[in-house]
This record gives structure tokens, C-alpha cells and sequence, in this order.
């Protein structure tokens, strides 16, 4: 296999690509949070898992944004930016694994379940925990449009896996 690419010069595609990367992952965890603090949707042990890749995302994406802003050695930008498509693929692979749980068109991880918000200033602290349901894997939160959370995120991933292995390997337009 041929790395040839990774030699290439970078430009604007690869700067664009790297903050679009930038914004993506950081909105699209942000979303997921923001359900969750804000709609008080409860994530799931899977939901959670799934945030991982974003989590790391973030910074290689912080790191490729300044890379290729500050003209660093090319196959460095591409080697980022690769990376980033990979982690991004993995983020896809968790999504579909999720939504096809939640569809049911295969079992999830046994004892799927993340722990619950309990009243810890409650009077009766095990009655309270005893009340909190933690949610299913296999239950989606909600759909909008027709996809849960995961299927969102397998959409949202795949989108960013293309532009970050798009840029990997494009050619590079100079900066002006």
C-alpha cells in the first residue's frame, strides 16, 4: 500500500476540513449533553460508550485544526486527519451497533444499565435509589424523524468520517 499521500502539500481543504471536524464532534457531544442535562434524557451504559470516540475527536481535531493552520509538516496534518476518520468509524460502528439494538435486530451487552440520579438529601436514601429506573439499551430515548440518539450519531459520524478521510487523501489548494 502506497502512502504517497501523506507527503502531498496541505491547504485550505485540509485547515477547512480539520475545523469543520472541530465544530462537528464538539456539537455533536455537546447535543447529546445537552439532551441529557437539559430534556432529562437519561443516557444508557451504550449512549455513553458511544460518546467515547468524541471524546477523543476533540482534541486530535483541536490538534489538526492547529496543525494545518500553522503549516506543519504535511504528513503530520494527513496522519491527523486520518486518525480522525478512523476514530470516527469507530463512532459509526458503536451507532449502528446501538440503533440495531434498539431496533432489536440484535441482542445488547447483558446488564445494559448506567446508574440513576437518586435524591441523596432524601429522607429515605434506598427507597430513593430503589425508584430509579436506569435506562434499557434496548429502549430508545426518543426518535426525531425516525432515528434514535444512536442512529443520529451513526448519520452524524459517517458524514464526519467522510470529510476527515476526504481531506486525508485530497489534494491540497494552496492558501491564498
Amino acid at each position: 500500500m502506497s502512502v504517497s499521500f501523506l507527503a502531498r502539500p496541505v491547504g485550505f481543504r485540509q485547515s477547512a476540513a480539520a475545523i469543520a471536524l472541530l465544530i462537528g464532534t464538539t456539537l455533536t457531544v455537546g447535543g447529546a449533553l445537552l439532551f441529557e442535562h437539559v430534556g432529562g434524557y437519561m443516557p444508557c451504559a451504550l449512549c455513553l460508550t458511544e460518546r467515547i470516540p468524541y471524546y477523543v475527536a476533540i482534541p486530535v481535531a483541536l490538534i489538526a485544526a492547529i496543525a494545518a493552520a500553522g503549516r506543519a509538516r504535511p504528513p503530520l496534518v494527513r496522519l491527523l486527519l486520518l486518525l480522525l476518520g478512523v476514530i470516527m468509524l469507530i463512532s459509526l460502528g458503536l451507532g449502528v451497533y446501538h440503533a440495531g439494538v434498539e431496533w432489536g435486530y440484535w441482542p445488547g451487552p447483558t446488564g445494559c444499565s448506567t446508574s440513576g440520579n437518586a435524591d441523596l438529601l432524601s429522607n429515605d436514601l434506598l427507597g430513593a435509589i430503589d425508584r430509579v429506573r436506569a435506562p434499557s439499551c434496548n429502549e430508545a430515548a426518543g426518535r426525531f424523524l425516525g432515528l434514535s440518539f444512536a442512529g443520529w450519531n451513526a448519520l452524524a459520524s459517517a458524514i464526519l468520517a467522510a470529510i476527515a478521510l476526504r481531506a486525508s487523501v485530497a489534494k491540497a489548494d494552496r492558501f491564498a
